[in-house]
């Protein structure tokens, strides 16, 4: 795996795709630095070697240019988080920008305009690709949030660069953390699933199932699996039409000897608010009008037994509604029991939209090992699937 620490960039321009698709408020200030501050390290490299870094990154989807996704935007909270006052060009191809990247001097970072306000960057374009490539000596891939979309910047840029093109530090501890849980781990494997819908993580549950010794299925998927065997869980969440699924991975994970634990009781609400009334009833006898919207008390207590055993451990998705303070006690505890076995030695790697939230949320970003920045991106690739942005660095 080639990553920026096999080059040396002294005199050298780096382009480097990163992933600045930030959170803006409507006076278009960033709300969360979280994916420039993830950049940072592989900048300074370059700058340090005595370089200059060229920084190509989309914002939202424009349809028509709008202004309110150009980069302008973020300038001046990227020179502040690097530490070093950013330039700035209104394209990201054309003269405009073939005249800001060879003006650039060692030590300098030029930041393009939105690559999307262009629609060959989403096609993949190949002369779009020539066109980038030339801004810059050696090409960078930064962004594993769009490692998995095969794009002008993210993938087809890379053919330009056959001896010069590598993985900056974000991309190769994400590569590296996501095939530590699933090829170079060390048992026993725990991966924890939750979030409302087994349809979106059924590829991967199939592919976790060669790779774990206990699978923990929280969240609102889990009374699909309730329901499937004869359970009644009341108004809770449910994906009728996916319980013959359920059935057949219960059976698939029996004859792989994976642990299957699912919540045994649940604390049910007899509406969907924080101002609901709540009750613990077991999860297979839920009354009508009731439904879970987190772990119960026993749950809890057995997953924190799994997590304690556990010698690596992936988490994907929140064990209930935790956005709802009285719901959010089932994401809190199995955090906490993380954290504890990451702090006696256990290697942990948290991904996905809800999950990175609720671990931010609640203040476990520094007591697990890995968070991970891409939700699509790792799905895929703990799905076992090969991402082009990935592939394309590795070719």
């Amino acid at each position: 795996m080639k990553t920026i620490d096999d080059f040396n960039f002294e005199n050298k321009k780096a382009l480097i795709r990163v992933d600045f698709n930030v959170p803006l408020d409507e006076n278009h200030q960033v709300t969360d630095t979280t994916r420039i501050e993830a950049a940072k390290p592989t900048i300074l490299k370059v700058l340090e070697d005595g370089g200059s870094a060229i920084l190509m990154s989309h914002l939202g989807r424009p349809k028509n240019n709008e202004p309110e996704f150009s980069l302008k935007h973020i300038v001046a909270k990227v020179s502040e988080i690097i530490g070093v006052q950013v330039k700035f060009v209104e394209n990201c191809v054309g003269a405009a920008a073939e005249k800001a990247a060879s003006e650039l001097e060692p030590g300098e970072i030029l930041l393009l305009e939105n690559l999307r306000y262009h629609d060959e960057e989403t096609a993949g374009d190949k002369g779009f690709a020539e066109q980038l490539s030339q801004l810059g000596d050696i090409y960078v891939n930064d962004a594993f949030g769009t490692a998995h979309r095969a794009h002008a910047s993210t993938t087809i840029v890379a053919q330009f660069f056959p001896e010069k093109k590598c993985f900056g530090y974000l991309l190769a501890k994400e590569i590296e953390s996501i095939d530590k849980v699933l090829n170079d781990n060390e048992s026993p494997v725990l991966a924890i699933l939750g979030g409302a819908k087994v349809s979106s993580k059924i590829t991967v549950i199939e592919n976790v199932l060669d790779k774990v010794d206990d699978l923990i299925l929280g969240g609102g998927m889990a009374y699909t699996f309730i329901k499937a065997q004869g359970g009644q869980i009341g108004s809770s969440i449910c994906e009728d039409d996916k319980q013959e699924l359920a059935l057949d991975i219960l059976k698939k994970a029996k004859e792989k000897n994976v642990n299957v634990h699912l919540p045994v009781d649940v604390l049910a609400a007899d509406s969907f608010s924080e101002f609901a009334n709540t009750k613990v009833e077991p999860i297979n006898e839920i009354p009508d009008g009731w439904q879970g919207l987190d772990a119960g008390p026993k749950s809890l207590e057995n997953f924190a037994q799994v997590v304690k055993n556990s010698k690596t451990i992936l988490w994907n998705g929140p064990l209930g509604v935790f956005e709802m303070e009285p719901f959010a006690k089932g994401t809190i505890a199995l955090g906490d029991a993380i954290a504890e076995a990451t702090n006696n030695g256990t290697f942990s790697l948290v991904g996905g939209g809800d999950s990175v939230a609720a671990v931010k949320q609640f203040g476990f970003e520094n007591k697990v090992s890995y968070v991970s920045t891409g939700g699509g991106a790792m799905l895929e690739m703990l799905e076992g699937k090969e991402l082009p942005g990935i592939a394309a660095i590795r070719e």
